[in-house]
């Protein structure tokens, strides 16, 4: 089982929605997401709440929690968005960075954008380590 932790700087918005597509979309005998915020907020961004609802997910009861190095340590990859220099350091963790705009206060068309661009990077990462949930043959 490989755990991959998506963290942002308030767990609001991009590493919200990054772990819902995540844990959407892999198979869950192969891998599942968390994510963390360096400077946690006191909840999930309402306008990232209504779009992830456009799509079937449902955040209302996420909440956001702290990035430590304890919480990293349990992860084999982290995908930061927007954390810069406080995320950790952690030896042996792989990392990768995306360059993600930050959806808090952002009008709903860019937030959709944003939420779009997150769901076709989770993919591409599921595809590419073949962690994606196997398609139902009816």
């Amino acid at each position: 089982m490989h755990t991959i932790l998506f963290a942002c700087v308030h767990n609001a918005g991009r590493s919200q929605m990054a772990a819902a597509f995540f844990n959407q979309l892999a198979d869950p005998t192969r891998a599942r997401a968390l994510s963390a915020g360096t400077d946690p907020g006191a909840r999930v961004h309402p306008e990232v709440l209504s779009v992830m609802r456009e799509v079937g997910l449902d955040l209302a009861d996420a909440r956001p929690q702290r990035l430590t190095d304890a919480l990293a340590r349990q992860s084999q990859l982290l995908v930061t968005m927007g954390c810069g220099d406080t995320c950790p350091d952690v030896p042996g963790l792989a990392l990768d960075d995306w360059p993600l705009d930050d959806p808090k206060g952002q009008p709903p068309e860019r937030v959709r954008q944003i939420r779009d661009e997150v769901r076709t990077r989770v993919e591409s990462l599921l595809h590419t380590r073949n962690w994606q949930r196997e398609a139902v043959v009816r």
